[in-house]
Parts: structure tokens; sequence; C-alpha cells
């Protein structure tokens, strides 16, 4: 009958929107998630500059990359943070994976590519570095970090990969 047919029409609607509003929360959920997890990269992005700024402020610039690499490394462990120090970066062509040398100076907590440099001045090849380790990584959030400067402000960029 047609009143059967309204009531069965009117069912579908409350099916169709329950799985609409159960999508809309999974969608409210999921940027809940993304606000939390770029406000968590954001605040190890400042406890990471905080410790390259101590360790700028004992060693000075002049160094070598890698006294930088090392004692970065040390602030890091102290302040409480996982870090991996040379990590190894696969280039995957064609589901292949190619282990080329490229390395990543620090790896913060697996989210975080730290790049150090001892250098006159940064330049577009250190940012293609970085931007490249990210794109490989798939991390979100790589700190450029050039010592050999008299203000360790004027060497760092912080650069990102999809951090939206």
């Amino acid at each position: 009958t047609a009143k059967d047919e309204f009531y069965d029409f009117i069912r579908e609607l409350n099916e169709e929107l329950k799985k609409l509003e159960k999508n809309i929360a999974t969608q409210a959920h999921l940027e809940s998630l993304r606000v939390s997890l770029n406000n968590q990269i954001n605040e190890l992005s400042k406890e990471i500059i905080g410790a390259a700024i101590e360790v700028h402020k004992i060693l000075g610039p002049g160094l070598l990359e890698a006294a930088y690499e090392t004692c970065l490394e040390r602030e890091l462990t102290i302040r409480g943070l996982e870090v991996k120090r040379q990590v190894a970066l696969p280039l995957i062509y064609k589901d292949i994976r190619c282990d080329i040398g490229y390395r990543v100076d620090l790896l913060v907590k697996d989210k975080v590519i730290i790049e150090i440099k001892s250098v006159e001045a940064l330049n577009d090849v250190h940012i293609a570095q970085i931007l490249t380790y990210l794109k490989l990584s798939q991390c979100k959030l790589g700190l450029l970090v050039n010592f050999n400067v008299r203000l360790l402000k004027d060497g760092l960029k912080r650069l990102v990969n999809n951090l939206s």
C-alpha cells in the first residue's frame, strides 16, 4: 500500500541520516586528531629549537657538523626526547627498495627530521635535501639548522610536508 511504501521510505531516510551523522562524527574526530598531531609537532619543534639554541650557546659557530650533531643528540636526550642518529632513508622506486645512501642526521620521536649544517650560508640545495628527506620519510616537519652563524635564529629553517 501507499502508506507502507511511505513508512519504508521514511525508515530508509532515517537510516541514511544515521549513516551521515556517523560520518560527520568520524570526520570531526579525524579533524580533532589532525589538529592534536599538528599541535604536538609544533611543541616538539619548539623543544628541538630550544635544545639547538642551548648547544649553539655553549659551542658557538665554527665547528664540524659532526660535533653539533653529537651535542644536539645529547641535549635532546637529556630533555627526554627519543632521538635516532644517522638514520638510513631508502628510496622506493616501483616497489623496489633502493638503499642509495641517504641519511637523516637526527630523527626525533619518528616525527621530526633535523638536518645539521655548519656552512657559510644555507642555500637551495640544503632546502631541497631536507624536502626530499621529508617526502621519502613521510615525516611532516623538518628543521634545517646551520650552526655556523652568530645568532642561531639566523641559521634555522622550518620546512613542512603537508602540515596543515
